[in-house]
């Protein structure tokens, strides 16, 4: 008897043990902030978003102003996102043989952005990119690296990518670009996303434009690096005077982003400024937020 009384006390004793661990465990998790990344396919974006703005699906018939375009893609996920940290955006191309464009390798020198390239075949069609897409979504559910996914795309294919993550318990939330006439995206692919929502004409109005609609472009000189920075100094100066240092100090915490509508109203008034359209411009753009944030931070 006294021995079986020696075993359930040991019994016991084990299982209180377990139970510590399992809720100290619980308490880590929770302490573990969510994550969340933004899977752009390119294709599809520039396709959507040159048919909604300019009317064409032809790359060489408009700009795309990608950099100010993932910013707003980071500010409004931080929105949805509100109790979540961004790992980064992967923002997927095709390329000839793999290589690199002037305009994709500015992409990727933009922070927290990784740059995936398929192929593009003579038809100027992309090979490899859904399953580069599916690739990431799994590894990275796989290992937690994240909890949710924002999917901007469209085709079908991207259905394997979804599920696949779903099924190490990561929720895909999948972002449309809105569509003059029916629909741009795959029903099935609509029907396995845990979330869906569209953006409209006037969220992408500022970063697609028609490139002979640059007027000064061609008759402007293109301005050196350190006067576009001193312009975004002067503009920062100009907005903590008229909207006051509690407004601006609410940027603070997002830096190095600023809210869309933020950063197009600085993009705006600096080409008025400069007289030279800044859209596309990556490094000019870079520029002209270092110095707005540098005469903001020096404020406080």
């Amino acid at each position: 008897m006294e021995a079986m009384n020696a075993d359930l006390a040991s019994l016991n004793a084990r299982i209180d043990r377990t139970n510590e661990l399992l809720l100290r465990m619980l308490a880590e998790v929770a302490k573990t902030p969510s994550t969340h990344a933004i899977f752009v396919d390119a294709g599809y974006l520039y396709a959507a978003a040159g048919r909604l703005v300019t009317g064409t699906e032809d790359r060489r018939a408009f700009d795309l102003d990608a950099e100010g375009l993932i910013e707003a893609l980071i500010d409004r996920a931080r929105t949805i996102f509100a109790d979540s940290r961004l790992l980064r955006v992967y923002w997927y191309d095709g390329a000839r043989r793999r290589i690199h464009t002037a305009e994709q390798q500015s992409i990727a020198e933009l922070p927290d952005v990784k740059v995936r390239l398929g192929n593009l075949n003579a038809n100027n069609q992309q090979k490899g990119v859904d399953s580069l897409i599916r690739s990431d979504l799994e590894s990275l559910a796989r290992y937690r690296a994240i909890s949710d996914a924002a999917l901007l795309g469209g085709d079908e294919d991207l259905v394997s990518a979804v599920e696949a993550a779903q099924g190490y318990g990561a929720r895909v939330h999948l972002w449309g670009i809105e569509a003059p006439d029916g629909r741009n995206q795959a029903d099935p692919l609509l029907w396995e996303v845990d979330s869906q929502r569209t953006f409209d004409l006037e969220f992408f109005k500022p970063y697609v434009s028609r490139r002979a609609a640059h007027a000064f472009d061609a008759a402007g000189t293109r301005p050196a690096r350190e006067d576009v920075r001193f312009v975004g100094a002067q503009i920062a100066a100009k907005w903590l005077a008229a909207r006051g240092r509690d407004t601006l100090l609410e940027l603070l915490p997002g830096h190095p982003y600023l809210p869309g509508s933020v950063d197009q109203d600085l993009l705006v008034e600096a080409e008025g400024l400069l007289q030279y359209s800044l859209r596309g411009q990556a490094d000019l753009r870079r520029a002209l937020r270092d110095g707005f944030w540098e005469h903001l931070r020096a404020q406080y």
